[in-house]
């Protein structure tokens, strides 16, 4: 089954994916319905996020690369109704993002946003920084992990 995941800068060396940090958790949202990632990626776009394309991969292959990189791959099923406030930023990011000014450059580490400039763009749901100070170095293997999907 293919399922619609948001990347940035798809294809270059500076390639990451969108996530949520939820609960001290990295999620990375797979979409079954191509709309609902784009419905996604221009709510992003309109809170001043650089645009994500949407890209199509394997479900199988992005939960196993998620579980591998010890992050969570969460489904949203065409026609999701959210449950919870967590839920509810499956269909909606948060009105707070982390800054990823810099996200793509190696060489700089803005502050509260080590998940950006590892190559993993993602929102922050508010969580302890010193989680995503620690995983900076699983965020870049991660990087590479799906580079070598693509």
């Amino acid at each position: 089954m293919t399922v619609h995941v948001l990347l940035f800068d798809a294809g270059t060396d500076n390639e990451g994916i969108h996530s949520l940090e939820l609960g001290g958790h990295t999620v990375v949202l797979l979409f079954e319905d191509p709309d609902d990632a784009e419905r996604y990626a221009g709510l992003l776009e309109a809170q001043d996020f650089p645009l994500p394309s949407v890209e199509p991969l394997e479900r199988e292959e992005m939960e196993l690369f998620c579980a591998q990189a010890g992050y969570e791959a969460r489904f949203v099923p065409s026609g999701f109704l959210p449950q919870s406030p967590e839920e509810r930023l499956w269909i909606s990011p948060p009105e707070r993002n982390m800054d990823v000014s810099s996200w793509n450059d190696d060489n700089s580490e803005p502050s509260g946003a080590t998940e950006a400039t590892a190559g993993l763009v993602s929102t922050d749901d508010g969580g302890p920084d010193g989680e995503a100070s620690a995983a900076s170095d699983e965020l870049e293997a991660f990087r590479r992990r799906l580079e070598g999907l693509l």
